[in-house]
């Protein structure tokens, strides 16, 4: 008789990946979730005989071994110490119906699936195929489980995201589209396989990834491209960009990452810290981590880990780029939802992943997982990197004067500047939810100092009091050099038009004073990294006891214009010196953010499924002076359009109609880039709640 051998399998895809949230995914192959049971038939040559017994043999990883769990052979209805198990469901005599389960804790990735029959001694293996295994947030049992079901559709099945960039006072939404079901599993996968922990042990860096908290941490590593790795992007925040993109550019993941591997795993050119964030979020939910974007306003860098920011200005006012230190307006990275055992349970929840290459951790650029709850109780001993992400949300800000002669005075120290409005989107909707009381205790509490104090002392190895030299805390001359100062917008900046200020000084004691005002203005970066002096002026003012007065300042957009990145921001400082004091002086600071001309996007009331239909884009030119070279970007699902337009005259606006066919019901983030010769990268977006037919 010959062999009892299967000649064809139905891997059931239809059921399975219904019953595993995977019918999105673009992949023909099964793809499954761990801790949960999978269905295949298989057909056979003849009917099975009896003295005749079945057995799976599943394996992944180029070195499949039981000890690295990698490897896992089990009969039909007996469980294994490898925690997978099969068991034979109603069948006929051409085909045997199979229920497939896997661990809770099994390593993530591409399985071969084989099928042994043992027939008396006699024993052999006939391949079956490959499956895909992924995290599951729906299995109790399960690192990564999540509850509650609104979050998980958002956190692991949404596509559409919101990014909040700006600043503390000015924070704006920015559409992404993470796309993590357009046929990008082969690329994350692939992604694990280049990483240096795979080439440094391949065997053993298969068999952790099982553990989020590895996934992740390797994850965070391959974002980026700055270790030699493969990895899929290259950073790049000043100077022109050239032939390549500028980050601004990009609206979502899927063309970054479909543009690595066509590129075969060269680092795609250029990203900057939401891009990092936006990629990583695609990856991670596409292996099935439950992941979100989360934007961190006022973000420090401490380079020295002294949990204290240092910015320098001349003695004219003017921001000296001399400190390593850097406070960033915003910062983006991701959290990603999984339990933290090797810390302990009250650590488990929301983690810090962070892509950005800012600095090394253990001789890679990579960053976290941290817990969030950690960060919170100034737990900087804790893995991975809590104290790189407790500075950027807690350290203080120093700020000192540079003298001619090369001697330093701090002039100012302000506890509570770091880490502001920490952002993240609204499960469900577009809304902003504000998570900094995730991150740390209300800032002037006794309980956030309290914290600040036990993680310098973690830092440092001794207790800590409050004259530390280190950190020193706000003396009264340092807060209150016996004026008080603030700028004020006469009216909302706008992009194109010239920017009014007002320097509000206010002599708070009873005494006259002669103040001598040193006034500087900047275009920067987000990053704070100044491009381009464009106002440089002086003035005396002599104040009353009590009295208040208003400086007048105008930036015309002559000066600043051409000097303006696509981060459109301007940063205005006034050095003001109380004569005849010793040289007490106050500082004070305004990052301004011109307001672009709206992108408006009108759609209709109602948008159904496989009917086509028409939007009304509109589009301005803000400038007093035409511009030329004008192209709409319009991007769907990562399907883009590329519309050439008329020039458009001083203060113009125009508008055009783009009509298209939605093939599928649900949310549908519509995106919209304006460029010309005179500024690029005008962004607005609308979601599209598409009805069923």
């Amino acid at each position: 008789m010959a062999d009892l051998t299967p000649t064809h399998i139905s891997w059931q895809p239809s059921v399975n990946a219904a019953n595993h949230h995977t019918n999105r995914y673009a992949n023909t192959e099964l793809t499954v979730r761990r801790g949960q049971a999978f269905n295949i038939t298989l057909y056979f040559n003849r009917p099975r005989q009896n003295g005749e017994s079945l057995g799976f043999v599943t394996e992944i990883g180029p070195s499949p071994s039981e000890s690295h769990r990698t490897r896992a052979a089990f009969n039909l209805s007996e469980g294994g110490g490898s925690g997978w198990s099969a068991a034979q469901g109603p069948s006929d005599s051409g085909s045997m119906n199979f229920t497939i389960t896997s661990p809770a804790n099994a390593v993530i990735g591409r399985y071969n699936l084989s099928l042994r029959v043992t027939s008396g001694n006699k024993i052999f293996s006939r391949y079956l195929g490959q499956f895909v295994l992924l995290f599951n947030p729906w299995c109790p049992g399960d690192d990564v489980y999540m509850s509650n079901e609104n979050e998980r559709q958002e956190y692991v099945l949404n596509e559409n995201g919101i990014i909040f960039v700006g600043n503390a006072r000015y924070i704006e939404a920015r559409g992404w589209y993470y796309g993590q079901f357009q046929d990008l599993l082969n690329i994350c996968l692939t992604m694990l396989d280049l990483s240096l922990y795979y080439r440094q042990d391949p065997a053993m860096d298969v068999s952790r990834r099982g553990d989020p908290k590895y996934v992740g941490r390797v994850i965070s590593s391959m974002i980026n491209g700055n270790d030699n790795d493969n990895g899929v992007l290259l950073g790049k925040w000043q100077g022109s960009f050239h032939s390549h993109e500028n980050p601004s550019r990009w609206d979502g993941s899927v063309v970054i990452l479909k543009k690595w591997r066509q590129d075969n795993y060269r680092p795609v050119q250029y990203g900057q810290c939401w891009v990092f964030a936006g990629v990583m979020c695609t990856v991670l939910r596409c292996l099935g981590i439950p992941t979100r974007l989360v934007s961190n306003f006022n973000s420090a860098h401490d380079v020295d880990r002294n949990l204290s920011i240092d910015k320098y200005y001349d003695s004219s006012g003017r921001s000296l780029n001399i400190s390593k230190d850097s406070t960033w307006d915003y910062h983006v990275w991701n959290e990603s939802w999984f339990i933290r055992p090797d810390l302990g349970r009250s650590y488990s929840g929301w983690q810090v992943l962070d892509a950005t290459p800012q600095e090394q951790s253990r001789g890679i650029f990579q960053c976290g997982p941290a817990s969030v709850l950690a960060i919170k109780e100034g737990d900087v001993d804790l893995d991975y990197d809590t104290l790189f992400v407790y500075s950027e949300v807690n350290a203080d800000c120093n700020r000192w004067i540079v003298y001619n002669d090369g001697t330093k005075k701090r002039v100012y120290c302000d506890t509570e500047i770091i880490g502001r409005s920490i952002s993240t989107k609204a499960v469900g909707s577009n809304g902003r939810v504000d998570v900094t009381a995730n991150y740390k205790y209300p800032e002037g509490s006794s309980e956030e100092r309290r914290v600040y104090k036990k993680a310098l002392a973690k830092i440092l190895g001794t207790s800590v009091t409050e004259g530390h030299t280190d950190s020193p805390g706000p003396s009264e001359t340092m807060r209150n050099p016996g004026i008080a100062g603030k700028f004020k917008l006469a009216e909302p900046p706008v992009f194109g038009k010239d920017i009014n200020l007002i320097l509000v000084l206010s002599n708070l004691s009873s005494d006259r004073k002669s103040v001598r005002v040193d006034m500087s203005a900047s275009t920067i970066l987000y990053t704070r990294r100044a491009v381009a002096e464009i106002l440089k002026a002086a003035t005396s003012v002599e104040l009353g006891p009590k009295q208040g007065k208003h400086i007048r300042v105008k930036i015309p957009y002559t000066h600043y214009g051409r000097y303006l990145t696509t981060d459109k921001r301007i940063q205005v400082t006034a050095l003001c010196e109380v004569m005849r004091t010793h040289g007490l002086k106050l500082l004070v600071e305004k990052t301004i953010i011109l307001e672009d001309t709206n992108i408006i996007i009108k759609i209709p009331r109602r948008v159904v499924v496989n009917k086509a239909v028409s939007l009304e884009i509109s589009y301005a030119n803000p400038l007093p002076e035409p511009v030329s070279r004008c192209v709409l970007l319009v991007t769907l699902m990562n399907q883009q359009v590329k519309i050439n337009l008329a020039r458009l005259a001083p203060r113009e606006r125009s508008k055009i109609y783009f009509e298209f066919t939605p093939r599928r019901a649900g949310p549908l983030q519509l995106q919209v880039d304006f460029s010309c010769d005179k500024f690029s990268h005008v962004k607005g977006f609308v979601t599209i709640a598409v009805a069923p037919a």
